[in-house]
């Protein structure tokens, strides 16, 4: 398609978003509440999601299906949980000390580009959080799973029709490729990008306003007082779930040297395979490839598979009950690939002695590759977990829980349901935020008249120039 059929084609989708969006931006919350949930059981229903997750599969070759269906359950449910109750519309807030008053109004219409590792979730996730401030979306989807996310907005689309909703309050490209992405983001008054890196850089290069997310590498540390059992089948769930589509999956943990040998032992119980030296320069020669540009990059072929296929790929042979590679990481970090993001059932171990020495790896491993996601901890020493909070370049920590369920909201702990993840000005985002509805509201502040209250000189300055009087200074 030349580039004048592709302005074209998007400015008419563009042109129908903004149509359908004039048409419910004076929805009562009552409205667009009903709206979202019509939606969001299109994609929530088993039926559909299993059609969903099956075709996913298909098209891309990635991940599996049981996963790709309980990936579905937990996010719309999760989102819509997160909304159900919230205000979106008219007055929202109000602080009657100051006279603030805010009230949310919509962004308009926003383009929403989605990745190939999670096709159909991140549509129904995104559509919900979107439409929740009563605006459009034009998905962008990866060329690889075009069909999949396709059949995810025909579903929501019917969500729409049942509750007499324009329809192209959720519209895709059907034929993607980067250019019609391009004016996709020059043309609308939004982006949300999920994806790579590039996608990202594209994303805030467009001229217009948008909210991307930065590249994953989440790391855990195993403290010696953790419960260790646990904590393996936590990294085991996490790492296996859907063969590592979530960017939140752990690429690697650093486990104290009093519990290693329990740890390697619990998470070979959990279906791990531990590489041997020579069976982890065999498997990187796999997994790292020269790519067009004839720089080394992470292989195509392995992301989001099985275990058994990357061995086998590899050349390798492991038990056929096999569902995690587990290699140990040497040092120095930058030098061992394996310290890297995978996106694959392989995990990296890293031993350390004191806390001080794996939180020198944490930081290295994070700041090598991942500034900015995630990272996490299994302990019950408040003050290991507090030195992470306070220290760590990283927009979330997870306590003694499975990054990859846990980073973008989950049933069992207090995060915003989400599949889009801000990494900071760390990782060239523009929030450190679980992205949700609130990111997708214009704000109006409304602020009322107040007795002057005004603060005196010394009020402000008097126990500075105290000190420095006491100090000897003019």
């Amino acid at each position: 398609m030349d580039e004048q059929k592709i302005t074209e084609m998007i400015t008419e989708l563009v042109h129908r978003a903004h149509a359908a969006q004039e048409q419910v931006a004076e929805y009562t919350q009552e409205q667009i509440d009903e709206v979202c949930v019509a939606v969001g059981w299109e994609v929530y229903n088993d039926e559909n999601i299993r059609l969903l997750a099956e075709l996913a599969v298909e098209e891309t070759g990635m991940g599996n299906v049981k996963d790709k269906i309980a990936k579905h359950k937990g996010k719309i449910l999760g989102v819509l949980n997160d909304i159900q109750h919230a205000p979106s519309v008219g007055l929202i807030e109000e602080d009657l000390k100051k006279q603030i008053f805010k009230y949310a109004k919509p962004v308009g219409v926003v383009g929403a580009l989605t990745p190939v590792t999670n096709p159909t979730a991140t549509p129904g996730s995104n559509a919900l959080s979107i439409l929740k401030g009563r605006n459009a979306v034009i998905f962008a989807p990866h060329p690889a799973s075009k069909n999949a996310s396709a059949l995810a907005v025909k579903f929501m689309r019917e969500g729409l029709r049942n509750v007499g909703a324009p329809e192209d309050l959720i519209q895709i490209i059907e034929e993607p490729s980067i250019p019609a992405t391009g004016e996709l983001m020059r043309q609308v008054d939004l982006v949300l990008a999920t994806g790579g890196g590039a996608m990202v850089k594209a994303a805030y290069s467009s001229g217009t306003p948008a909210y991307g997310v930065g590249p994953g590498n989440s790391v855990q540390i195993i403290a010696e007082d953790a419960d260790v059992r646990e904590a393996a089948r936590k990294v085991a769930l996490s790492k296996c779930f859907d063969y590592a589509t979530s960017c939140s999956s752990e690429n690697s943990i650093i486990v104290h040297d009093s519990v290693y040998d329990r740890m390697m032992e619990y998470l070979i119980e959990e279906g791990g395979y531990l590489c041997t030296a020579e069976e982890k320069s065999v498997l990187e020669k796999w997994m790292w490839r020269p790519n067009r540009k004839g720089h080394m990059a992470l292989n195509a072929a392995i992301v989001a598979k099985s275990a058994q296929v990357i061995a086998s790929d590899a050349q390798l042979e492991i038990p056929e009950d096999r569902r995690m590679l587990i290699v140990e990481g040497t040092l120095p970090v930058v030098e061992d690939r394996f310290s890297k993001e995978k996106l694959s059932p392989v995990l990296t171990v890293w031993r350390y002695r004191t806390f001080e020495e794996g939180y020198g790896l944490l930081k290295e491993i994070t700041d090598h590759n991942g500034t900015g996601h995630s990272c996490g901890i299994h302990t019950h020493n408040e003050a290991y977990s507090e030195y992470l909070g306070m220290h760590m370049k990283t927009s979330r920590i997870m306590v003694n829980q499975p990054q990859a369920p846990a980073n973008g909201g989950n049933f069992f702990n207090g995060m915003p349901s989400t599949v889009t993840l801000g990494c900071g000005t760390w990782g060239g985002n523009i929030t450190t935020e679980n992205i949700n509805y609130r990111h997708f509201l214009n704000i109006t502040w409304l602020s009322k008249l107040l007795p002057v209250v005004k603060p005196t000189d010394d009020e402000i300055f008097g126990a500075y120039l105290n000190k420095r009087a006491g100090q000897g200074k003019a």
